[in-house]
């Protein structure tokens, strides 16, 4: 049975990520982990904060920090956040960790021996004031597109065009605000793209039957236009140095990696990071290095990270001429919208992770969002479309499939589970249903289709209520209470099988429902489609309690003062 290795696009340090964010790698990333270690595989789900570039230091500087204790503290929130959302990550590390800076130079020092990183000089925007070069992002102005006054010199975030910082009208530091601003000639280390565009190419048509087709076609795209050679290099403060045996002069300059180079790298550094803290019984190598027929590899992002997965990363691994593990699947996901619009960090437009575990518990979050995930298309989340799917399939279809269930029996049969009679008919075909619609979904899991996944888990919600509407065990007990015991203790079945099933999509509340049953050694950890048939894991005797509501239905009331709080249109 193949080792899975799964990975998520590291979020950047600059603060609390929207719901989108959290949608396009890292919740996926997790049902799959979860549903593949329930199947019995062995899982390394790894991700860490992207800690490098100039965001980070302006951030920093704008919270009167030194960048290292912000980026501690950044990195700490974020965690507390991915752990409300509980994503089960194996490690969740940091890219300026001394594992990543160590690997991270390894690699640039390989790329070097091999003839894929040059050293050139260009023009640059000098700052005296702040006695520095600028990167990009340090130089801010305005569009010469559309006006907008806080363009930054790489792109401006009001109409998305990409800039150079010679493009800004009125340029100004980011740093000190100083419009007294030079272009000046430095050194900076380049990435030889354009020499292994060839070999990427190969590497990446090997896929195209197995990626999905907006992976596939966006990593073509950027081959298409042909890879062009990439400074590699910025002038910061804080990031992984150049190390100075390689480039002495360039090392006491103070240059360091720019961030898309040590970023990827980091997943390979957060693995190590993971073996280094119980390093007598993990190998972060086994999962890296010369494993190419032991792992399979799994990456989960958004699609504006595809090109540094699919063609930059390749591309330095391919050239380090060493056995590094490359990617075998690369999910990618579009965009979700706000009401259509664009969430935004720096604007805070939309609903941000914190603000959605104040206002809901997790499970209401991560079902609603696989269950929409972006995959085929952008998909917009509104107040209404959350009210009404959190309504419909988890306070009616499965909350009070539950509570109705165990509510009644313990009302008319006691704190046990009943008796009842021998399975008939409706039972045998229920069996089958849910049978099939197990195999379904296990199905939508394994080929990493999260919607469809979600449809048919919801289905197999749908199956329990559809079968006690039929049975109608509060009629039936009138006239044979054996048969209504029969229907409860099947129902119950339903409930135990929804909890295991249901793991990986809403785990709180799928432990809640596990729970809820006096099982002496309930150690199952899925469902095989005999089990599914028989539902007989919960036999007649069992004690259980009802569990408070599973999920509580949304008011209109609750509805506008979602709307009122974060506005039920984008801005501008």
């Amino acid at each position: 049975m193949a080792r899975h290795l799964i990975t998520s696009a590291l979020p950047y340090i600059n603060g609390i990520k929207h719901l989108g964010n959290m949608v396009g790698s890292m919740l996926p990333a997790d049902v799959y982990s979860r549903y593949l270690r329930q199947r019995g595989h062995d899982v390394l789900y790894i991700c860490a904060t992207d800690e490098h570039g100039t965001p980070a230091e302006l951030a920093a500087k704008e919270q009167g920090l030194p960048v290292d204790e912000f980026c501690a503290q950044a990195h700490d929130a974020q965690k507390a956040v991915y752990d409300g959302f509980a994503l089960a990550f194996d490690y969740f590390g940091r890219s300026s960790s001394p594992e990543n800076r160590e690997i991270t130079q390894h690699f640039a020092r390989r790329l070097n021996e091999n003839g894929f990183i040059e050293e050139r000089s260009i023009r640059q925007v000098y700052s005296p004031v702040d006695g520095r070069f600028l990167p990009d992002r340090y130089v801010e102005g305005t569009c010469p597109h559309c006006g907008y006054d806080k363009a930054r010199g790489d792109q401006c975030e009001n109409c998305t065009r990409v800039l150079d910082p010679t493009d800004l009208i009125n340029p100004r530091s980011a740093i000190s605000g100083s419009t007294d601003l030079e272009i000046r000639e430095t050194k900076h280390l380049f990435l030889l793209q354009s020499k292994l565009e060839n070999e990427v190419r190969e590497w990446v048509s090997k896929h195209d039957k197995d990626w999905p087709q907006l992976a596939s076609s966006i990593a073509h795209k950027w081959l298409t236009e042909g890879l062009h050679d990439r400074a590699i290099t910025r002038d910061l403060d804080w990031g992984v140095p150049v190390p100075a045996d390689t480039w002495p002069e360039l090392a006491a300059e103070g240059k360091v990696f720019y961030v898309w180079f040590d970023a990827p790298i980091e997943y390979i550094g957060a693995t190590k990071e993971w073996a280094d803290q119980d390093p007598e019984n993990r190998d972060w190598k086994s999962w890296w290095y010369d494993v190419d027929t032991d792992v399979r590899y799994t990456e989960f992002m958004a699609k504006d990270n595809v090109p540094f997965h699919t063609v930059m990363f390749p591309a330095t691994e391919l050239g380090v001429r060493e056995p590094w593990k490359k990617v075998d699947y690369v999910k990618a996901f579009n965009w979700l919208t706000y009401y259509g619009g664009k969430f935004s960090t720096s604007q805070k437009r939309g609903v941000f992770t914190d603000q959605a575990l104040d206002i809901l518990p997790a499970d209401y979050w991560r079902y609603f969002l696989i269950a929409n995930a972006p995959e085929s298309d952008d998909s917009s989340f509104t107040w209404e479309h959350f009210t009404a799917t959190v309504n419909k399939d988890l306070a009616d279809t499965l909350g009070n499939f539950v509570n109705r269930v165990l509510s009644f029996s313990r009302k008319r049969f006691g704190d046990d589970v009943p008796a009842g009679g021998t399975p008939g008919e409706a039972e045998a075909k229920l069996g089958d249903e849910i049978a099939a619609l197990l195999a379904e979904y296990e199905s939508h899991m394994e080929s990493l289709q999260f919607r469809k996944a979600a449809a048919a888990l919801r289905a197999l919600w749908s199956a329990g209520n559809s079968y006690l509407e039929e049975k109608a065990p509060w009629l039936e007990i009138k006239t044979d209470k054996d048969g209504a015991a029969l229907t409860l203790r099947t129902a119950m079945n339903l409930i135990h099988l929804y909890a295991v099933v249901s793991e990986p999509f809403i785990p709180a509340t799928a432990k809640t429902m596990r729970e809820a049953f006096a099982l002496a050694d309930d150690t199952a950890t899925w469902v095989t489609a005999d089990e599914a048939k028989a539902l007989t894991a919960v036999s007649a005797g069992t004690p259980f309690t009802v569990p408070p509501v599973l999920f509580a239905k949304l008011t209109d009331e609750d509805l506008e003062t979602y709307k009122t709080r974060f506005g039920g249109e984008p801005t501008a």
